[in-house]
């Protein structure tokens, strides 16, 4: 499968994972598992063991399945955002590892967002293809490799100011389609 299962059915089967059918995770597993391991490659790079990180999500999936809410997101939203958590997991250990390598200390960059915050994340990633590719870029090097603006812009090798300037125009263009998208009422 490409992963790109219906989203009913995907509810579904998670609704089947929870009353302990393994063959509905499996069922779930080949829908999504691709998407999930590009997802992780997108973010970590080449590394190894990438596949556990996907093993790893539906193991969650398996153990919480009943946790999930379909009001909150879709099921490939729900497992795209355990895979990020994941991923910033990783990139923060390998930072941490590095930075102690050479005896320096990182400042903490704040404590994990709420379940709530992850879904509205999710909400946002969903309408990222909408932003040019200058913003949306910006974003993702934020939110999925958590650089900071001065990290992004030494990445893009652009001014710090540039950076500042296309994360704020992609906020208010994500605002204004997230007020439009709930009825004029955010939430």
């Amino acid at each position: 499968m490409d992963g790109t299962g219906d989203a009913k059915d995907d509810i579904t089967l998670l609704r089947r994972i929870a009353r302990g059918d393994r063959a509905a995770l499996g069922t779930l597993y080949d829908q999504h598992a691709g998407a999930l391991l590009a997802l992780a490659q997108r973010v970590l790079g080449r590394q190894r063991d990438l596949d556990d990180l996907v093993h790893d999500v539906f193991l969650e999936a398996w153990r919480h399945a009943g946790d999930y809410d379909p009001d909150r997101g879709s099921v490939k939203t729900w497992l795209f955002l355990r895979m990020r958590s994941r991923c910033l997991d990783r990139v923060r250990s390998h930072a941490h590892s590095r930075t102690d390598l050479v005896g320096e200390i990182e400042p903490p960059r704040g404590g994990e967002p709420d379940a709530e915050r992850e879904l509205d994340g999710a909400r946002v990633w969903a309408r990222l293809d909408t932003l040019p590719a200058s913003q949306r870029e910006v974003l993702e090097l934020g939110y999925f490799r958590g650089l900071s603006f001065q990290e992004i812009a030494d990445e893009l090798n652009i001014p710090l100011g540039t950076v500042k300037s296309r994360v704020g125009a992609a906020i208010l263009k994500l605002r204004s389609d997230y007020r439009v998208s709930s009825g004029g009422h955010p939430t």
